[in-house]
């Protein structure tokens, strides 16, 4: 397939133009999490409540289209909520499918936190295998399909932990963070925000998100640019402080996320820049820390990536 940056970098700018009505000087993290959706991977927000991780994935799902479902994570929550359940309809006298919000294309899982581990694990079939299994018989997801997650700090009251097989397959975790002060100031004076995005409508075409979920694929990474990201992955397993390195998975991810990245930015070939700018996204949430440091995963990244030789690049 023949590479047409103006096309990616076209449907960046509209998804921007059109989330960044809702969400004020974000568009950082908008290109993340777009990034995340061309490579066909699954996106966790965590932050402090009210800091706008539901309006923003509410704003990108109406930006790009499709069925969209939201569902609220709470401790009685069951998994045949999520996948749906099968039913005895007394008119025709036999039992029918009736489907759960995860046979969609864009599910927003709110606070998914706040669920029991055994509902957190009935997501892990639909984010991997694209399919959702119910009283034996398997059906498959449409595409394109999208798991965008909220979650609370886990010293937040009420939570639970995530299983550490669905915490690698969500393609990157990000936080908004708090506006500046000017930003904020223009959000308290505008508008609702539940007005601005009940006015948002699908800015881009499902030809279009076809295209760019196919396409970057055919972004050129050299082999010294793939001999840096690999420096990076086998550094994490080399770590002695971290429990376990990151996965063969992982390392696809970001892989993948650094050629739909460089698409977006309007190159048909990756940097090492890129692949050292996502990789605390990509990376981090697969790390678990241990020994007696007692430091968080991002600082053993840091240093790691501090500490790797980045190659020097030259425009093929």
């Amino acid at each position: 397939m023949e590479l047409e940056l103006s096309r990616f970098t076209d449907y960046k700018k509209k998804v921007l133009d059109n989330c960044s009505r809702i969400i004020v000087g974000k568009d950082d993290v908008i290109t993340l999490v777009l990034t995340c959706f061309v490579c066909s991977g699954h996106v966790l927000l965590e932050d402090v409540p009210g800091t706008g991780k539901t309006m923003l994935l509410r704003a990108f799902a109406k930006t790009v289209g499709g069925d969209f479902k939201r569902i609220q994570f709470t401790p009685d929550l069951l998994p045949s909520d999520l996948t749906g359940i099968h039913f005895y309809n007394q008119k025709t006298g036999s039992f029918e499918f009736r489907p759960g919000p995860l046979l969609s294309n864009i599910v927003l899982a709110d606070e998914i936190n706040r669920a029991t581990p055994r509902t957190q694990s009935s997501l892990l079939e639909a984010m991997e295998e694209r399919q959702v299994t119910v009283d034996g018989v398997t059906m498959p997801l449409e595409e394109p399909f999208m798991v965008m997650a909220t979650q609370n700090p886990l010293e937040s009251y009420g939570t639970f932990p995530l299983p550490e097989a669905q915490i690698d397959r969500f393609f990157m975790k990000l936080s908004l963070g708090y506006m500046t002060r000017e930003q904020e100031m223009r959000v308290l004076s505008r508008p609702a925000t539940v007005s601005l995005l009940a006015d948002l409508s699908q800015n881009v075409t499902a030809e279009e998100t076809t295209y760019v979920r196919s396409a970057y694929r055919e972004v050129m990474v050299s082999a010294d640019v793939m001999a840096y990201l690999m420096d990076i992955i086998e550094g994490t397993r080399a770590e002695s402080s971290f429990v376990g390195g990151v996965s063969t998975r992982g390392a696809l991810a970001l892989y993948q996320a650094s050629q739909a990245f460089a698409a977006l930015n309007g190159r048909s070939y990756v940097l090492p820049e890129d692949v050292k700018y996502l990789a605390p996204f990509v990376l981090q949430h697969r790390l678990g820390a241990g020994g007696k440091s007692g430091a968080k995963s991002e600082d053993f990244l840091k240093r790691i990536l501090d500490k790797t030789r980045v190659p020097l690049e030259e425009q093929p």
